[in-house]
């Protein structure tokens, strides 16, 4: 294994879920897999262990779920970048994780098209967000999340904090401020 690939950990609860998104990283030359998890606490133990570069984790995990084991990477691995990969589409979910300080949020059904681009963005500091999922974050659709001359009045300063690669945590809390 070369040192300029990035290290990621695998963490998902399906096996062929699992094994699916295993291939798909694999294929990528500049990343290596340097292990999985199908639950949270051994994701976290693996993490403490293996030091990956970005962990691609699942909301719905046994044992800790995927935001429980975002707030304890958080605590216990601070360098290590997170993305969450998942099927939830739910505003509160995305809220949450992005207060925690996950650099990504993909969904399952744009991983195969968008899996390494999020891990790249992730692990080079920035953010990702599925583009389903952006138009919520900017309280409109992704439509106009993503065609500046329809976008909402809203949209816009998101828009500024994301290009100044504010932290997710900073457009949360300015986004979020009741939460």
């Amino acid at each position: 294994m070369s040192p300029h690939h990035l290290r990621i950990l695998m963490v998902d609860d399906h096996p062929v879920v699992l094994a699916g998104l295993k291939a798909l990283v694999g294929a990528d030359p500049d990343f290596a897999i340097v292990g999985e998890a199908r639950d949270g606490r051994t994701a976290l133990r693996l993490a403490m262990q293996l030091n990956p570069d970005v962990v691609v984790l699942d909301i719905s995990l046994p044992e800790m779920n995927g935001i429980e084991l975002a707030a304890a990477l958080r605590t216990e691995r601070p360098e290590c970048r997170l993305l969450v990969l998942t099927v939830h589409e739910e505003r509160a979910y995305l809220r949450q994780l992005l207060e925690l300080g996950v650099g990504g949020y993909l969904l399952k059904r744009s991983a195969a098209d968008e899996l390494s681009r999020a891990i790249r963005a992730v692990a080079a500091g920035g953010m990702y967000l599925d583009p389903a999922i952006a138009g919520k974050v900017v309280g409109g659709s992704a439509v106009a999340a993503a065609s500046p001359s329809r976008a909402s009045r809203s949209s816009s300063p998101i828009a500024r904090q994301v290009c100044c690669a504010w932290s997710p945590v900073a457009i949360a809390t300015r986004q979020f401020p009741d939460a």
